[in-house]
């Protein structure tokens, strides 16, 4: 029932937390009564908005990045109730925001409507001027992520739960919630990255400096040591350990021409700063990865650094050339990855990774920090502050390697390399229309083809639209169920308690020119449902008409789709196969530009 559920929540906690004089709520539950997602920004992690309620008031909130699964795997959405874990109060623009750094959905209190007529939370001086309740709107938000210039932190401490409640550190900030508004803070964080000494001579004298990628699980920041701060710092720091920094730190407006992490802020260590190597080194992650997809290179801007993930296909010879400006020779390697998207890069390493380089081609190296050039077409450059990761323990390197050993060892990949600058006002020309795929009789040579699509789905057949896979690592073969709670796997001769489901779906997509089926695998099914295969098909097992709604939601919607053409066989009989490699949701800005560019390649005036 409503009211016994409505028992649970917090009643008056929301604005007890920003109110100094109450005592302030420790975990509170409230009602989730919106949820939508943050305009998307290019290279950035989506972001997501809810609006809680307390049922006297309800209030903004922005949901920090290690939260998203609880929105895409369909746990938080409007009607649950969540307890609150950890969360920072905000003034932005005048109005009261929560970022919300850790939450639990509590399932067992069900789902309900919006309980009582909670009233927007507003500041003295408006709720003076207002005595009608406001009604919750997206308009004026502060859009996927705060802007330090118009962001006022709150005159206390966060209500954050401690990380570390043994250790002399009660209260840890995460890095998502530092700004130049907060004074007095400790982080713990990993460091993923340690510069080498630099120095320098200018007019005004020399010095040297160091910096640090630090990393926790909020978000990463950009530390540097001058002078008496890289002596004392330097040998403190070792990559990969974790450690306590607590201010006096300077916090600033990060100078993006010298990090590629995805802050607005960056540290410098000040005399007073205190850095301590924390005993518990294992609630911190090891790295954090936002990857571009190397068929979507074309569509990034040049100098932008991103992080990219592929197989490695060729390794050349190390080389040496000598700098232009300094007449100093540099030693590089160039590299070839190839990824889903099939398509191929040129990634080139510096300095001893060039000449130390001894990874075997075919392993799945993951680069975080790297330079997008336009020389010769797209091509990538490891920056000296980045990293490189062999065979990374991360899903999307799974992913990669069971991909390449099933199909892309065999695959003919697009190099970036053929697309130089007199070809890119031809980049539009490689979207095909459903007419045109047909028309040109893509994928009947002998090697495969492969296009752009922009379509619109219009069915999607529900029957086996997922198998039962093996959960051993990197597998993914078909499971058959021997008795209930024995699934057998022949390819690795193992038995398992349940199987992953993996979407194998089989979809219809129209444009003004006609129709095509194309095939997806579990990545695109996934962001096509918008769930996983395996909640699909919990949701079936509940209810075998209940998936209607993830079927109705996900039909009728226009994506960008990467698709490759190949002759199959059956028999005596041949057929082009379209497969889906990549599906992304419209970027209407990027599609502007790209019908702007066909235009202008018809010569009209």
């Amino acid at each position: 029932m409503a009211s016994e559920a409505a028992s649970h929540i917090s009643v008056g906690a929301l604005s007890a937390i920003f109110d100094d004089t109450k005592a302030q709520p420790l975990e509170p539950i409230v009602q989730c009564v919106q949820i939508k997602p943050l305009p998307p920004q290019q290279n950035q992690q989506e972001r997501y908005r809810a609006v809680f309620s307390d049922i006297s008031n309800y209030v903004q909130t922005m949901l920090a990045t290690q939260n998203n699964h609880l929105v895409t795997n369909g746990l938080l959405r409007k009607g649950c109730f969540v307890r609150l874990k950890s969360f920072q109060a905000n003034l932005v623009k005048g109005k009261k925001i929560l970022i919300i750094l850790d939450l639990e959905v509590l399932q067992e209190l069900g789902e309900f409507e919006k309980i009582g007529e909670p009233k927007a939370l507003e500041n003295k001086a408006e709720e003076d001027e207002k005595s009608q309740p406001t009604t919750t709107s997206g308009n004026g938000f502060y859009g996927s992520k705060l802007q330090g210039q118009q962001m006022q932190a709150h005159n206390r401490t966060p209500s954050t739960r401690p990380i570390a409640p043994a250790s002399s550190h009660a209260t840890i900030y995460p890095i998502e919630a530092i700004s130049p508004y907060n004074h007095k803070w400790t982080i713990k964080a990993r460091c993923t990255s340690k510069s080498n000494i630099k120095t320098w001579h200018n007019r005004n004298g020399e010095g040297k400096l160091f910096s640090v990628n630090l990393l926790d699980d909020s978000g990463e920041i950009r530390a540097t040591g001058f002078n008496q701060q890289c002596e004392m710092l330097y040998d403190v720091f070792q990559e990969g350990n974790v450690y306590y920094i607590s201010s006096p730190c300077r916090v600033q407006i990060a100078k993006k021409q010298f990090t590629n992490l995805n802050n607005d802020y960056e540290l410098t260590f000040e005399k007073d700063t205190i850095v301590e190597k924390a005993e518990d080194q294992s609630d911190v992650p090891q790295i954090r990865f936002n990857f571009s997809a190397i068929g979507e290179l074309q569509s990034v801007e040049k100098d932008t650094t991103i992080d990219v993930i592929g197989v490695l296909k060729e390794v050349g010879e190390a080389s040496q050339i000598v700098s232009k400006t300094t007449s100093k020779p540099y030693d590089k390697r160039e590299l070839t990855l190839v990824d889903t998207t099939g398509f191929s890069v040129r990634l080139t390493v510096w300095g001893s990774t060039a000449t130390g380089f001894n990874v075997m081609p075919e392993s799945v190296v993951a680069f975080k920090g790297v330079k997008v050039s336009d020389f010769g077409g797209r091509s990538l450059s490891l920056l000296s502050s980045g990293t490189m990761t062999v065979d990374p323990d991360i899903s999307e390197a799974h992913k990669l390697k069971g991909w390449y050993d099933a199909q892309g060892r065999d695959e003919a990949f697009v190099s970036h390399a053929s697309m130089s600058n007199a070809t890119t006002s031809a980049k539009p020309d490689r979207f095909k229309t459903i007419a045109q795929v047909r028309e040109e009789q893509l994928g009947m040579s002998e090697n495969p083809d492969y296009f752009s699509l922009k379509a619109t789905i219009i069915y999607i057949k529900k029957e086996n639209v997922c198998y039962p896979a093996c959960l051993s690592e990197r597998c993914n073969k078909k499971v058959t169920e021997l008795d209930p709670g024995q699934w057998r796997c022949e390819h690795c001769d193992k038995t398992h308690p349940r199987p992953e489901y993996r979407y194998i779906m089989l979809i219809s997509v129209s444009d003004h020119t006609g129709q095509l089926y194309l095939s997806c695998f579990d990545d695109v099914g996934k962001a096509i449902m918008g769930t996983s295969a395996d909640n699909l098909m919990e949701i079936r097992q509940n209810d075998d008409k209940a998936d209607g709604d993830l079927f109705q939601d996900a039909n009728c919607r226009t994506w960008n789709f990467r698709c490759r053409a190949k002759i199959d066989h059956f028999g005596d009989q041949q057929r082009v196969r379209y497969q889906v490699s990549s599906a992304q949701p419209i970027n209407y800005s990027d599609e502007a530009s790209r019908l702007a560019g066909l235009i202008d390649s018809y010569g009209l005036d």
